[in-house]
């Protein structure tokens, strides 16, 4: 069962605030951390390594970076010391434990950045299949900020816009705009929400983002197409680093025309055609919709799949642990 704190804000959550300095925003970075349950100093080096230079850390895994070949050893043996919050079966955990992505619709990651209290969730195992890094803490969440996204700066031929990554609440959102004055910007809740849709439309995969160096919470919804996103990338070679919305893909055969939109627009390779059927794969299905999305005849749409895990609606989350919140401070 998910635990639950909210606290109202007392400020317009969506009002700019100030570009803050380095220093401040790393010291804020460092109280969070010492609030968070066994999160060690070596913990908080890792997560200001990944904050600080997110754009060599990622192109040195996704193997884009010149010196990866020489690199990724040092990082890997680096990753297996440094994580400390393990479970006491810690030689099962693996990569995709500590950094990890949950597919979720357009609609639910809507309502991710339209929050507008305070929110800690806790005990998010059904929803977040894995053995570290699955809670949702949520400290000014109105305080978000795009980010040049790492995975398309490190392509020679990226897919545009570059600034799609949403850094959502603090102190992470603080701590990259500090540091990363050049690449990233305020948006409001409104704005992101506006990010959200577009990238939809260029039918691209939204994905809230978890990381153990992260005080092994939330902290970003990525949006993310194959030919450019690591962590796609690495699901496709089997690294199990993201976990399905929830939903699967239906067809209704009798509106389908077998046109092949849905078929090229897919990032996962979960639909095919074959003498004017259309297939899902339920294995490869990540119940992202953007297949719903291109349709023309409107003849796909997602389905709960249990087998699938539990989607990731943080209405619903917050409703069902027994917190009188309004809809407002919702986001509805």
């Amino acid at each position: 069962m998910a635990t639950l704190e909210v606290r109202q804000k007392v400020d317009g959550v969506d009002a700019r605030p100030k570009r803050p300095g380095r220093w401040a925003s790393t010291r804020a970075f460092r109280r969070e951390a010492r609030l968070a349950r066994g999160y060690s100093w070596l913990d908080w080096l890792h997560g200001y390594a990944y904050g600080r230079w997110p754009y060599v850390y990622i192109s040195i895994g996704t193997g884009t970076h010149p010196l990866s070949r020489w690199l990724a050893p040092f990082v890997a043996w680096l990753g297996r010391l440094l994580p400390s919050r393990r479970p006491a079966s810690a030689e099962q955990v693996t990569f995709a434990d500590s950094y990890h992505g949950k597919v979720v619709p357009l609609e639910h990651a809507r309502q991710l950045v339209s929050v507008k209290e305070d929110v800690t969730l806790h005990n998010l195992e059904q929803i977040i299949p894995f053995a570290a890094a699955r809670d949702i803490v949520l400290r000014n969440p109105g305080h978000i900020v795009a980010l040049d996204c790492p995975c398309r700066a490190a392509r020679a031929n990226p897919c545009l816009p570059l600034d799609v990554c949403l850094v959502i609440g603090e102190p992470f959102a603080s701590f990259v705009l500090a540091h990363h004055p050049r690449r990233s910007r305020w948006v409001t809740q409104e704005e992101a929400a506006a990010i959200l849709q577009a990238e939809d439309e260029r039918g691209h995969v939204h994905h809230a983002f978890f990381k153990d160096a992260m005080l092994g919470r939330f902290y970003a919804i990525c949006n993310c197409c194959a030919c450019c996103c690591g962590a796609i990338q690495a699901w496709r070679r089997g690294t199990p680093m993201l976990a399905s919305s929830g939903y699967i893909c239906q067809v209704d055969a009798t509106l389908c025309q077998d046109c092949g939109q849905c078929e090229d627009a897919c990032q996962f390779g979960a639909l095919s055609r074959n003498d004017g059927t259309l297939r899902v794969d339920t294995c490869l299905c990540m119940g992202c919709g953007v297949c719903t999305s291109v349709c023309p005849e409107s003849a796909l749409s997602l389905r709960l799949d249990p087998g699938k895990g539990t989607p990731l609606v943080i209405r619903e989350l917050v409703q069902n642990a027994g917190i009188g919140v309004t809809p407002q401070r919702l986001g509805e």
